[in-house]
């Protein structure tokens, strides 16, 4: 009776964390639409609009997004040595075109949403630090996402100050 019950307890718990996985996924995706969307939506003569001298620009804003998926994906989680963001131009603006700005997003969520279908949901509930917080690897995939709209939203400002409608999000929750 207590192995039943312990083992009811674990595959509950395992379930959860398959489901948390299952609707962040979804949640990624979703994200990934809309960003890409945004981004073709800018006119390309606008990529390298700011909106002051500090901020970045747009084409910036668009490749930060994915140098962090990268870096909270297969560094933090995944224990990879992090790029050299001084040296390292696969996922910074450099000379790319929208285009090519755009294949490397897709491609990067692309590689981010296979890396979190296959990670051991029992490493979930490891610690590590990030930026002097002590935070789970769910808190990571959280933050993530968070990380992902907050310069997301900045393109969107940047698109209104341009005089442009950015597309409706609500299509894409």
């Amino acid at each position: 009776m207590v192995f039943t019950a312990i083992l009811l307890s674990v595959s509950s718990a395992f379930a959860q964390e398959n489901k948390f996985i299952k609707e962040y996924l979804e949640r990624l995706e979703r994200s990934k639409d809309y960003l890409i969307l945004v981004a073709e939506t800018m006119p390309e003569d606008k990529y390298d609009f700011k909106a002051t001298k500090e901020s970045m620009s747009f084409a910036e804003n668009l490749m930060h997004i994915a140098w962090a998926m990268d870096w909270h994906s297969e560094s933090l989680m995944g224990g990879r040595e992090a790029r050299n963001w001084e040296t390292d131009v696969e996922l910074k603006v450099d000379q790319k075109s929208k285009k090519e700005m755009i294949a490397t997003i897709d491609y990067t969520f692309d590689k981010t949403i296979e890396f979190i279908k296959n990670f051991d949901t029992n490493r979930l509930e490891e610690r590590l630090e990030y930026f002097g917080a002590n935070r789970t690897k769910r808190q990571i995939l959280l933050l993530l996402t968070d990380h992902i709209t907050h310069h997301r939203a900045q393109m969107l400002v940047y698109m209104r100050l341009n005089g442009l409608k950015p597309p409706r999000y609500v299509l894409y929750q």
